[in-house]
C-alpha cells in the first residue's frame, strides 16, 4: 500500500534530485542501524517523504554527510539525517509490524507471521517511546481489517482507517502544527489507500480479494470518478501544505505533491485503458 508519495524525477533539478537522494538514503541508514537488514526492508518513498515534509517544517540540525554502503559499495552517495529520520524509521517500523500481524490473522501469510516475528522486539522499544501513537496504528489498521474483512462498500469510510494511520504518523509533536499536519495526513492517508485499490481493482477481483472498487470497476466513467475523488483529497493536501511555513524544501515537496503524487495512478490508468482496448479488438476480430 506504499509507494505512492514519490518525485516527478524528470522535473527535478539536479540539486533536488541528490537533496532527494540524501533524505531517502538517510532513512535507510537510520532503519539499518536501528534495526538491522529487516528494519530496512521498511523503507518506502511514502515515508521519504514525511522525512522531508518535517524537516522542512521544524528545520532540526542536519548531519550532511557522503558514505557508501552495501547497496552503493563503489561511489559515495549524500545522506541526510536528524531527529525527524529517527522519528520516521521508528513509525516505518511500526506500522509494518501491526500490518503484518494483521495479514496473517485475516490471510494466515507465513512470510507475515515470520516477519512480524522478527519486528516484535524492537516493536516493543517503540511501543514504550511512543504508546499513544502505537495504540491509535494499531486499532486503526485493525479496524481496516475487519472492514475489509465484511466487504465494506462505502468508499470513504474504507479509506478512513488508513487516513487515521497516517494523521497519526504525520503529527511528530504536540504543537502549532498538530491539527494542520494531522489533517495533511488524512487526506494523504485515503488517497494511498484509494490509489492503491484503482491500481490492484482488476487483480484483486480475479483473485477473489476485497477491493473497494469491486462494484465500480466496469461503471462507464470509472477512471474519471476515480481521479475525481483523488484530485480533491490531494487538493486538500496542497492547501494544507502551502499554509505550513516550509522554505528551504518547499520546491522539492512540491514537485511531490503537484506531480510525483500521480505517477503511478497515471500508469495505472493508462494500462487500463489499454487493456480495454485490445480486449475490444479481440471481440471485434472473434465476431
Amino acid at each position: 500500500m506504499f509507494g505512492y508519495i514519490m518525485t516527478d524525477k524528470p522535473e527535478l533539478k539536479v540539486k533536488e534530485f541528490y537533496r532527494y537522494k540524501g533524505y531517502y538514503c538517510g532513512l535507510c541508514q537510520a532503519l539499518r542501524k536501528e534495526y538491522g537488514f529487516r528494519g530496512r526492508m521498511t523503507l518506502t518513498y511514502d515515508m521519504t517523504f514525511l522525512v522531508i515534509l518535517l524537516t522542512g517544517l521544524y528545520e532540526p540540525q542536519t548531519a550532511y554527510l557522503e558514505e557508501r554502503c552495501i547497496i552503493h559499495p563503489v561511489a559515495k552517495h549524500p545522506v541526510r539525517k536528524n531527529e525527524v529520520t529517527s522519528y520516521v524509521a521508528d513509525m516505518n517500523v511500526l506500522m509494518a509490524y501491526y500490518k503484518c500481524v494483521d495479514d496473517w490473522k485475516d490471510e494466515k501469510k507465513v512470510t507475515r507471521l515470520t516477519y512480524s516475528r522478527l519486528l516484535k522486539g524492537q516493536v516493543k522499544k517503540i511501543c514504550g517511546k511512543y504508546p499513544q501513537k502505537a495504540e491509535a496504528i494499531r486499532q486503526a489498521l485493525s479496524g481496516l481489517s475487519a472492514a475489509e474483512k465484511a466487504g465494506e462498500e462505502n468508499i470513504d469510510r474504507a479509506a478512513s482507517y488508513f487516513a487515521t494511520v497516517m494523521s497519526v504518523v504525520m503529527a511528530m509533536k504536540e504543537d502549532e502544527w498538530t491539527e494542520e499536519l494531522q489533517k495533511m495526513g488524512y487526506q494523504l492517508g485515503k488517497f494511498i489507500y484509494l490509489c492503491d485499490a484503482y491500481e490492484d481493482a482488476e487483480e484483486d477481483i480475479k483473485a477473489g480479494r476485497y477491493n473497494v472498487f469491486c462494484t465500480h470497476v466496469d461503471q462507464p466513467g470509472f477512471d474519471a470518478y476515480c481521479e475525481s475523488i483523488l484530485n480533491a483529497m490531494m487538493a486538500d493536501c496542497v492547501r494544507i501544505f502551502e499554509r505550513l511555513p516550509i522554505v528551504e524544501e518547499a520546491q522539492l515537496l512540491r514537485n511531490i505533491l503537484y506531480s510525483g503524487v500521480w505517477i503511478r495512478f497515471q500508469a495505472a490508468k493508462e494500462k487500463r485503458i489499454k487493456v480495454k482496448k485490445q480486449e475490444g479488438e479481440n471481440s471485434g476480430r472473434s465476431v
